[in-house]
């Protein structure tokens, strides 16, 4: 048997070297294997299936739509709206409870039960709602800095961060064992991390995956790029017809260690097949069907 490189069998198939050493890594392709750090696949290999073959819009996202443009109360739209928010905003120390975040959601009232409270913490709940809906009225467009920028802006708005839809202009400290892009390489990194997303022919799980990953490496903002971070996977997700995920603070830890120089490593799949199986039961709570191949396999 024959063996040719990555770059050789993507000039074959039409697709990246980037999206076939990510179907290599997580063994799509029948006979591949890793020799030091290069990948070997067999000549006569088949190119794997889409993932997100299918078609026509998902059930969810039409219904997302829906409840959002019919302000519809005690749907599915409601119960992501408030879980993301709350998971979302927790993983960056927001202090809220699901209960006082589920309050200002359905009242848009706050009542406080404690002496104190982070007003930040009250305007980014309210600015992750609003940042859901802009992020489904762009959900079929393609991403560029204009819209991430526009996220980031209507999440940090009339908070004390004077930097809302701005670059970073301070360095940060590395994420664990992570080192994060310094404030003058942010512009080029991130149009470079666009373009090379962008003109993908087809987008498969692992490429949504490692745009996070990416995303996050640079750190774009001077805050809230986390939040920023997993509104763009949850676009990306439900553009290509995949189940999207609410990734939950009590694995924050783990779901950090995903953010390695490996692309698409163990930690980031597992955090978003955990997040994935909670938007599975609030599909399966509102009898919302959804096709097993718009569901994170491995």
């Amino acid at each position: 048997m024959w063996y040719i490189s990555v770059e050789q069998i993507a000039k074959k198939w039409g697709i990246s070297p980037r999206s076939v050493r990510n179907y290599c890594a997580n063994e799509r392709i029948e006979g591949a294997f890793l020799t030091g750090k290069m990948w070997l696949i067999p000549d006569n290999a088949k190119k794997p299936e889409r993932i997100n073959a299918a078609k026509k819009p998902m059930v969810l996202l039409n219904t997302l739509l829906d409840e959002m443009k019919n302000k519809t109360s005690g749907g599915i739209y409601e119960a992501i709206q408030i879980d993301f928010a709350f998971e979302s905003n927790a993983m960056a120390d927001n202090k809220l409870t699901r209960k006082e975040v589920e309050e200002i959601y359905k009242t848009n009232t706050f009542n406080p039960t404690k002496k104190s409270y982070n007003t930040d913490d009250i305007i980014e709940t309210i600015n992750h709602f609003k940042c859901f809906d802009l992020m489904l009225e762009n959900v079929s467009k393609k991403l560029n800095e204009t819209f991430i920028k526009k996220l980031h802006f209507t999440l940090k708005n009339g908070t004390t961060d004077t930097t809302a839809g701005e670059y970073k202009k301070l360095p940060h400290k590395p994420i664990y064992h992570t080192k994060l892009a310094l404030p003058e390489a942010v512009p080029q990194k991130m149009k470079a991390l666009l373009k090379k997303y962008n003109e993908e022919p087809e987008t498969p799980f692992y490429d949504i995956l490692e745009f996070h990953s990416r995303f996050e490496r640079i750190h774009p903002f001077q805050d809230g790029n986390g939040r920023v971070g997993r509104l763009i996977m949850f676009k990306e997700s439900l553009k290509n017809n995949f189940i999207p995920c609410i990734i939950e603070n009590d694995i924050k830890l783990f779901y950090y260690n995903g953010f390695d120089e490996s692309g698409v490593s163990p930690y980031l799949r597992d955090s978003y097949k955990s997040g994935q199986a909670r938007v599975i039961a609030l599909l399966d709570q509102f009898k919302i069907p959804y096709e097993k191949d718009s569901v994170l396999s491995r």
